[in-house]
């Protein structure tokens, strides 16, 4: 991931802590050295970063001294608070000792994203996990999927074609990444599943830890592609800036009915992966 695409994935972490009210308005961000240890870059990546923010009218930076929080202006919308960033929650994820996850998409593409924040804290020494599991379920691509589609003829396969080099890509990375963790020394133990179920994902599903469950909601959206032939409009699937939502069983869960829902997702996620669920290859 490059310098300047690791301080966007940084500026968009800080910038949920402010609009979703953990940092308020006059309070000092922790120092630039604390923020690189934190997340495991360079002190240059966090400069980017906190230029992002500060270009956002976000924070105040000051020569020498901790960035600042500013107050929204009047005409700022309401805080986000409902949804969270799945680099944050991974990132919180690879604090334990023994790290499982496991993900229901259409792609992986977003898992393959947030992992490289935690994997940057992993090499730095900031984190240190000695075992990383992860269990990836995607949609069977030999399947007739719902989508992608191309909007003037459903029956088309470009779309779907188009959909098994991102899975098989994102297949293959996430492999090298994990990969390099445990032969660098980093890790002592890690293991990838990817198995595949014959259904269409219209939702995504991230569980964390057995005691965390992320869900967020794919909206359809028309999208210009460049397919073999050229340009073609499909109906895809909104997924990478889709809201995700909440819910914990550990001592942070809010009740009882939350806790539930993480523990009834685990077992909806078991229940394919045991039965109808087939392991797949890459390429």
């Amino acid at each position: 991931m490059s310098s300047q695409s690791t301080s966007l994935t940084v500026a968009a972490m800080l910038r949920e802590r402010i609009t979703s009210g953990v940092v308020a308005p006059g309070d000092s961000l922790p120092k630039r050295a604390d923020l690189a240890a934190e997340f495991g870059v360079s002190g240059n990546v966090i400069r980017q970063a906190l230029t992002t923010l500060e270009d956002e009218g976000l924070v105040t930076l000051g020569r020498g001294a901790p960035a600042t929080v500013n107050e929204p202006p009047p005409s700022a919308p309401a805080p986000q608070t409902a949804g969270v960033l799945l680099p944050d929650r991974i990132r919180a994820a690879f604090e334990a000792e023994h790290v499982t996850i496991d993900s229901f998409s259409l792609t992986a593409e977003t898992l393959h994203e947030a992992l490289a924040v935690a994997y940057l804290g992993v090499r730095a020494g900031a984190l240190t996990p000695r075992s990383i599991a992860l269990r990836v379920m995607v949609p069977a691509i030999d399947t007739r999927l719902a989508l992608p589609s191309l909007i003037d003829d459903p029956g088309d396969t470009r779309p779907l074609e188009r959909l098994r080099g991102i899975m098989n890509t994102c297949h293959d990375t996430l492999a090298m990444g994990l990969n390099s963790l445990h032969l660098r020394g980093h890790v002592p133990e890690v293991a990838l599943e990817f198995r595949s179920v014959p259904l269409t994902p219209m939702h995504k599903l991230y569980l964390l830890n057995g005691t965390e469950s992320l869900i967020g909601y794919y909206e359809v959206v028309p999208e210009t592609v460049i397919l073999e032939g050229g340009e073609a409009r499909i109906y895809d699937v909104l997924g990478i800036d889709s809201l995700l939502f909440r819910s914990s069983s550990g001592p942070d869960s809010r009740d009882a009915q939350d806790a539930a829902f993480v523990v009834s997702s685990q077992r909806w996620f078991d229940s394919l992966w045991n039965s109808i669920a087939r392991p797949i290859e890459s390429g």
